[in-house]
């Protein structure tokens, strides 16, 4: 059996009323890229803060590398690398000294430092930033030195809280392409973010969490086969009377009808035709479409159908 990394359970936190994790459980094993899906306020960075002992909770056992983890534990901390949301550097301090000074907190070894900040800054691609103080980077170029400021000292978990977030294209394929390198080099990654297509991409199994705790597990393709939702018929067409969309709604397979801003939304539950159906409505009925396209559900459905929010909607 594959070695478990990290094993959190029934982890309770309190603020006050709050209860920001409510009896919360996960395991993670050797290697695995695992994606912590949640909408904001779900606990997701609660479960982080805890995990790395930044944070106390108030009930459960949270364990590490097989040993229950502590704020004292700091030979288990030094196998950790956190990346959190909020980019944190030094603005005072260059890239290279920002990175050398993070690394520093667990290697004290000059040699091994100065090779290790080395091959963190051409891993993120800073080479040419090296002397840039944060202020003069972009803010891709800032998330990769905040990457590299968690994961010079090649730690065997890596943390990574949203860390593509406000990025450009580029920056976030850059990133993405490292946490996969990383991976294959062998850490085992914990992933947040609120881009589902990053999800899918990289991570190999994802826990939703709802309100501090979990309502589903599994791969992309087992997650997608829990919901209703099999497929979705959209058309884009400008003017549609309401009486066409409740016949819409009575076709076969078909649940749930939507319209807004002259898209058509129609979500299916099996049925191999369903797009050939609309289609047929729609020419039987003289009306006019500008293009019409079939989706498979994506992670966002799911959480749709799960958790009754879409994973980027603000609580």
């Amino acid at each position: 059996m594959s070695e478990t990394v990290v094993k959190i359970t029934n982890l309770v936190k309190r603020y006050k009323e709050l209860i920001a994790l409510d009896n919360f459980s996960l395991e993670i094993k050797k290697g695995e890229v695992f994606g912590l899906l949640g909408p904001n306020g779900s606990g997701k960075t609660t479960t982080i803060s805890c995990l790395t002992s930044l944070l106390s909770f108030d009930k459960g056992e949270i364990e590490v590398f097989g040993e229950k983890m502590s704020p004292s534990k700091n030979n288990i901390k030094k196998r950790i690398g956190l990346v959190p949301q909020n980019v944190s550097v030094f603005p005072e301090l260059t890239v290279e000294e920002n990175i050398t000074f993070f690394c520093g907190l667990y290697i004290q070894d000059k040699a091994e430092l100065r090779s290790c900040v080395d091959e963190a800054i051409r891993f993120v691609d800073l080479e040419d930033f090296r002397k840039f103080f944060p202020n003069k980077l972009s803010g891709g170029l800032l998330r990769r030195l905040n990457i590299a400021c968690g994961i010079a000292h090649k730690p065997d978990l890596i943390i990574l809280d949203e860390p593509t977030v406000a990025v450009d294209p580029q920056s976030r394929n850059k990133i993405l392409e490292g946490i996969t390198e990383l991976n294959r080099k062998g850490a085992t990654i914990i992933y947040t973010s609120h881009y589902m297509e990053e999800v899918e991409q990289i991570c190999s199994r994802i826990l939703i969490m709802d309100k501090g705790k979990e309502v589903a597990s599994g791969t992309s393709a087992e997650l997608k086969g829990k919901i209703r939702n099999t497929e979705n018929v959209v058309v884009d067409v400008r003017k549609l009377d309401e009486k066409h969309i409740e016949a819409l709604r009575k076709l076969n397979h078909v649940y749930e009808v939507s319209y807004s801003g002259n898209q058509l939304t129609i979500r299916c539950s099996g049925g191999k035709h369903n797009i050939s159906h609309v289609i047929d409505y729609f020419s039987g009925n003289d009306l006019d479409y500008d293009r019409v396209y079939s989706e498979l559900p994506t992670l966002n459905d799911v959480f749709l159908e799960i958790t009754g929010k879409e994973l980027r909607d603000k609580e």
